[in-house]
């Protein structure tokens, strides 16, 4: 913006009274982004995201990988928080496992944990490409509460561990769950299934596992459910 406003021949402050943000320059010029460029955008941020994280990543290498130009980039993704959260959307369990609350909430722990098991492996195993980097990257994203990603990792805790704690009560209060803290009775379930998804390529080179993803998630809901299975009281 500073070489904009020097070629412009006029000082920065007058630069930011006209125009208050690189935003508010692009909605002026009426630029449309090419077609195709948020998806190649994204991919392409999949993949820095995935092998060096978000806090390594420079737009600038991301415009050149997506072959778009720092002003298409920017005004699609205005900064990293941005790419972040569609990212979030684009490549996590957030929006299938939402979704299939939003369908199946009335129905019972051991038809909805599987199969909720299962989208998550879907998610992070799409058409047989493993995903892995990108649940490693989201992973330590959220986790760090960086300002960069902050936002974004309040928008996955407001929206599917909301939907899942919530589901967890009612079935709780409904006697199909054993009584506990509902994000202790979360992080029990997400677990045993992250470990296994960080863990399967591992265990496929070197320790011979051949227990197909979706059989495997499957059987550690099953275990899921046995342990939270309610109480038994002795008449």
């Amino acid at each position: 913006m500073a070489e904009l406003a020097a070629a412009a021949g006029v000082s920065r402050a007058s630069f930011y009274r006209a125009f208050q943000s690189r935003e508010e320059l692009l909605d002026a010029l009426e630029i449309e982004p090419e077609p195709g460029a948020r998806e190649r955008i994204l991919e392409a941020a999949f993949r820095l995201v995935g092998a060096h994280g978000l806090t390594a990543l420079s737009m600038d290498d991301l415009a050149t990988l997506a072959e778009v130009s720092r002003a298409t980039l920017y005004r699609l993704f205005p900064g990293k928080a941005a790419l972040f959260t569609s990212l979030l959307h684009q490549y996590s369990p957030l929006d299938p496992v939402t979704e299939l609350l939003n369908k199946r909430r009335g129905e019972e722990p051991g038809v909805v944990m599987p199969e909720i098991a299962r989208t998550v492996y879907r998610t992070f195993y799409a058409a047989g490409e493993s995903r892995v980097g990108i649940l490693r990257a989201l992973f330590f994203e959220i986790s760090s509460l960086a300002p960069d990603t902050a936002e974004a990792a309040q928008d996955v805790l407001r929206t599917i561990v909301g939907s899942l704690v919530l589901y967890f009560l009612e079935q709780m209060q409904a006697g199909r769950l054993r009584q506990m803290h509902p994000v202790l009775a979360l992080q029990s379930f997400v677990g045993p299934v992250f470990f296994h998804l960080m863990t399967r390529p591992l265990a496929e080179r070197m320790l011979g596992f051949d227990i197909e993803g979706e059989q495997a998630v499957t059987l550690l809901a099953e275990n899921w459910l046995r342990a939270m299975a309610p109480e038994r009281r002795e008449s």
